[in-house]
């Protein structure tokens, strides 16, 4: 993945939940780059929370509003003038649109008609990338990887809400953005994992929870198979993708983004995998609790990602969840997070750099 975080120095740019676990990546990210970072989002998701913990609000300019008061939103889009915007704010949790699915529908469909208003209506947008998720597709239990051109018809509320996110954008594309003045694109990204994930139904915040209360982690669906990446992964690749198509707009458009299929794991497989990087005796058990229905097998065809722009994952799985660990422990032993974030982001990208001069 021959591309340059410099390209971001001195960029304004918004991101949309950037309170949440992603969202606190991505601005540290961002700041690292020496972009002028504006927020906008509820309060962090979680207690505790990621963006507290690294006190990113100390390095951005952090605007707390709801993503489905237009006028709100207006209001911090008019005084910013971003150049960039990148929309991350979501409901992100299957389990929890089910017991909210108005909310969700409301956060995760009119929440991005709500964006993509302040960008039609604005003057100052070059680049604009919607953030959605490896669910959006009508979702077979094929054992390959779904492609950008297969059916959008996510079976849960949280997943369909995304499916419709993604309509709303190609419609606003189709309808308002012909003219080329704004490139858009999706970004499809697969499970994430990373230090400083507290949410809850989620199985690698689960482990971590389970290993420092010293408790067995509870599986629900230790056969569901799921396309796993390190956060700073798919993060690199949104970064890739507005930057590019906010240089030429042909590389605007739909985009995967995962990891290879050997990092394909079933969830049990996984937490074997994260019980080995911690160690201190522990295990899990198999306790399915009736919940909602939930894909079992999920894979991306990530090809197109590569081809049009070179990229490949840079961590594997063995490696991402030993990052994991490693910042969990930090954070257990009262070290400093904000450190740890900074030094693992350093690592990523040197092995980005790496790569890169071998490639040239």
């Amino acid at each position: 993945m021959n591309f340059d975080l410099s390209f971001y120095r001195g960029k304004k740019v918004l991101v949309t939940g950037h309170t949440g676990f992603k969202g606190s990546w991505l601005c540290k990210l961002l700041s690292m780059a020496g972009a002028e970072v504006t927020g906008y989002s509820l309060l962090p998701p979680t207690e505790p929370s990621l963006f507290k913990l690294a006190n990113i609000e100390q390095e951005i300019n952090s605007v707390i509003g709801d993503i489905r008061d237009l006028a709100a939103l207006q209001q911090a889009f008019e005084k910013q003038q971003p150049e960039i915007v990148l929309h991350l704010a979501a409901q992100p949790i299957v389990r929890d649109s089910y017991k909210e699915p108005v909310y969700t529908y409301e956060t995760n469909v009119m929440g991005t008609v709500n964006i993509l208003e302040c960008v039609r209506k604005s003057s100052c947008v070059k680049s604009f990338l919607n953030v959605t998720t490896d669910k959006v597709y009508l979702n077979k239990e094929w054992h390959w990887g779904y492609r950008e051109n297969e059916e959008l018809d996510g079976f849960d509320p949280y997943s369909n809400s995304k499916s419709c996110s993604e309509l709303v954008t190609h419609s606003y594309k189709n309808s308002f953005f012909v003219d080329g003045r704004v490139a858009i694109s999706t970004a499809r990204a697969g499970n994430v994992i990373g230090g400083g994930d507290f949410a809850h139904d989620r199985i690698v915040p689960d482990c971590i929870r389970a290993a420092i209360a010293g408790q067995d982690i509870v599986v629900r669906n230790p056969f569901s198979t799921r396309p796993y990446q390190h956060v700073l992964e798919p993060l690199a690749a949104y970064l890739m993708i507005a930057a590019r198509q906010y240089e030429d707009i042909k590389f605007a458009g739909y985009y995967n983004v995962g990891p290879d299929d050997v990092d394909c794991f079933q969830t049990g497989a996984l937490v074997d995998l994260f019980v080995s990087k911690w160690g201190a005796g522990l295990k899990w058990i198999d306790e399915y609790d009736g919940g909602p229905h939930e894909a079992n097998f999920l894979k991306l065809d990530c090809s197109k990602l590569k081809a049009v722009f070179g990229w490949k994952p840079r961590w594997n799985l063995d490696t991402a969840i030993e990052k994991t660990v490693e910042w969990a422990k930090a954070w257990q032993n009262g070290e400093d997070v904000n450190d740890v974030m900074e030094r693992q982001i350093k690592e990523f990208l040197c092995v980005n750099k790496k790569e890169t001069n071998r490639s040239v």
